[in-house]
């Protein structure tokens, strides 16, 4: 026998199935044979100061590394160098080419500031805001795909301290040189962590914003739009924070690949690991006592 999910209909979309009202007098249509089944309950937005909270713990910790950042400014020096002269060595170096080229265009270098600054805060806490009020199904997994995100950026951070392109010698600051919109500008900058190039979060969370965008859209012409805007806007942000000398190339890799893991741990293997534990747990309960064993 056939379920069918007990969702609601328009009256002009029953076609040739039968009109049942329900205990609270909506119309849904039945299919002949079939047996209504509950529908699922609509999913609940996660209570504003939760998510408030979440971005606090994670300033607190980003604080934390940049308040460390003066006692590791020569290993990070190091290792930035050492960073930029593999990828010399195997031919994909590119960081200095675009820095030197965007420093001569003036306009460019403005917008690419600007870019730099504010779309990695603007464009993702929008992103999350619109998923939370309209589609809190989606929201708590992305959501955790990107705060597991951050905290492997983070321990990468401490680990493995690394100072961008624009403190070693050749390379222009175009941020610091062309400036951005808004009087808290240089001010961001200077709170910033200095020595927190590998992995690029920027690249982390631009390309988190492409699997949200994705999975926001319908399918048809929205998908289309999606996918091109999901490949625009990660790509857009490698170039930027490369020509301002900000991030390597392996930082851009990085950063895709930190949300990557992020989400196969998030989506994959939690859900596993807890079908597991729950496998386990059934079978704990079938499994027959001694006792039983032994009246048997």
């Amino acid at each position: 026998m056939a379920v069918v999910e007990g969702e609601r209909a328009e009256v002009g979309d029953l076609g040739a199935f039968p009109a049942t009202p329900n205990a609270s007098g909506t119309v849904t249509a039945t299919a002949p044979g079939a047996v209504l089944a509950p529908s699922r309950p609509a999913a609940r937005r996660t209570p504003i100061f939760l998510e408030l909270g979440v971005i606090a713990f994670l300033a607190w910790i980003y604080d934390w590394l940049e308040n460390m950042a003066p006692l590791r400014k020569s290993l990070a020096l190091s290792n930035g160098a050492a960073i930029f002269s593999f990828e010399q060595r195997i031919g994909l170096a590119p960081e200095r080419a675009l820095d030197h080229w965007l420093y001569h265009h003036h306009w460019l270098a403005y917008i690419s500031s600007d870019f730099y600054d504010n779309a990695i805060f603007g464009v993702t806490l929008a992103i999350a805001a619109i998923i939370w009020w309209y589609r809190p199904d989606l929201y708590r997994r992305l959501r955790n795909d990107l705060v597991l995100a951050n905290l492997m950026g983070f321990a990468v951070f401490w680990l493995y301290p690394v100072a961008p392109p624009r403190m070693l010698p050749g390379f222009i600051d175009i941020v610091e040189n062309v400036g951005g919109l808004g009087s808290w500008h240089n001010l961001l900058i200077s709170h910033a962590d200095q020595l927190a190039a590998m992995p690029s979060m920027h690249l982390a969370w631009a390309a988190w914003c492409s699997l949200a965008i994705w999975r926001l859209a319908k399918p048809g012409r929205q998908k289309l739009v999606a996918l091109c805007a999901g490949i625009a806007y990660p790509l857009s942000t490698a170039w930027v924070v490369m020509a301002t000398a900000n991030h390597y190339l392996a930082d851009v890799v990085a950063g895709i690949g930190c949300l990557g893991l992020a989400v196969a741990v998030v989506e994959l293997g939690m859900p596993a690991a807890n079908g597991a534990v729950r496998k386990a747990a059934e079978a704990g309960r079938k499994r027959p006592s001694v006792g039983t064993e032994s009246a048997a």
